[in-house]
């Protein structure tokens, strides 16, 4: 058997296009780095231009092909105006990724009206909106597509002082599911990619030397995940090689989710 070919014809995505939103952030920086790796046409959505700069450079000098597309993810007409620019550019649109986040680890009787609109608007109403807007494309062109939502352990299982990313992480993690089960007859595969602790800009000002002591205190493997940690799984939720794969939660936390006592 040749192995790179066998490799190859499992998780090549040559010829395919993955429109990452959240691509300059960190954890979804490095997806997209993985996702051009194997082959894909790469669109950096996101609002930080120098970060897009950054991350660009590092996929094209490993040989990866990839552009940047600034958008809200909270934005209907933007999201459109994205998926309009994709088809016009590229041609076609066969990946999402959601990944556009943000957090808050105010008190919950401190949390104010504004600040849980805006956790929610990015992270739970930014993936209802790219989920609808690529969803219907992906449908109504009939050749099947993947799409992965960035979910949260926190999404799982309740995490103390970030009530709002929660309870919008736990409703990813259910949207994605009801997807999943709406759009398997035409193809489309929806899945929830869940990180453990990967320490991130969003999540930095909640990792105190005590929180992070009780973290490692609770993961098997003690210690955080790096980043390129993410690749693995969504080159297998991107291919064929997850052709079957719907519906699921991917959780890569080292050992997190696992430990009781």
């Amino acid at each position: 058997m040749n192995t790179p070919e066998y490799l190859n014809s499992l998780y090549s995505l040559t010829g395919k296009v993955a429109v990452v939103i959240g691509g300059t952030g960190e954890l979804c920086g490095a997806m997209a780095e993985g996702l051009a790796g194997a082959g894909a046409e790469v669109v950096l959505v996101g609002r930080n231009q120098e970060k897009a700069r950054a991350r660009l450079a590092k996929i094209e000098a490993a040989g990866g092909k990839a552009w940047f597309h600034p958008a809200e993810a909270d934005s209907k007409p933007g999201l459109q105006n994205l998926l309009d620019t994709v088809l016009a550019r590229a041609g076609r649109a066969d990946i999402l990724v959601n990944g556009a986040g943000v957090n808050s680890a105010t008190p919950f009787l401190d949390i104010a009206e504004d600040e849980f609109d805006r956790i929610l608007n990015v992270n739970l109403k930014g993936v209802f909106l790219g989920c609808q807007v690529f969803g219907r494309h992906l449908v109504e062109r009939g050749q099947g597509g993947s799409i992965i939502n960035l979910g949260s352990m926190s999404g799982l299982i309740p995490l103390s002082r970030v009530f709002t990313y929660s309870a919008s992480k736990a409703a990813v993690h259910n949207l994605s599911k009801n997807l999943a089960r709406e759009w398997a007859v035409a193809g489309v595969r929806v899945n929830t990619l869940v990180p453990g602790f990967f320490p991130a800009e969003q999540n930095r000002k909640v990792l105190t030397p005590e929180r992070v002591a009780a973290i490692m205190g609770h993961t098997p493997m003690k210690r955080f995940g790096e980043a390129r940690e993410l690749v693995g799984a969504t080159l297998l939720l991107a291919s064929d090689a997850g052709a079957f794969i719907t519906g699921s939660e991917i959780v890569i936390d080292g050992g997190y989710h696992a430990m009781t006592i």
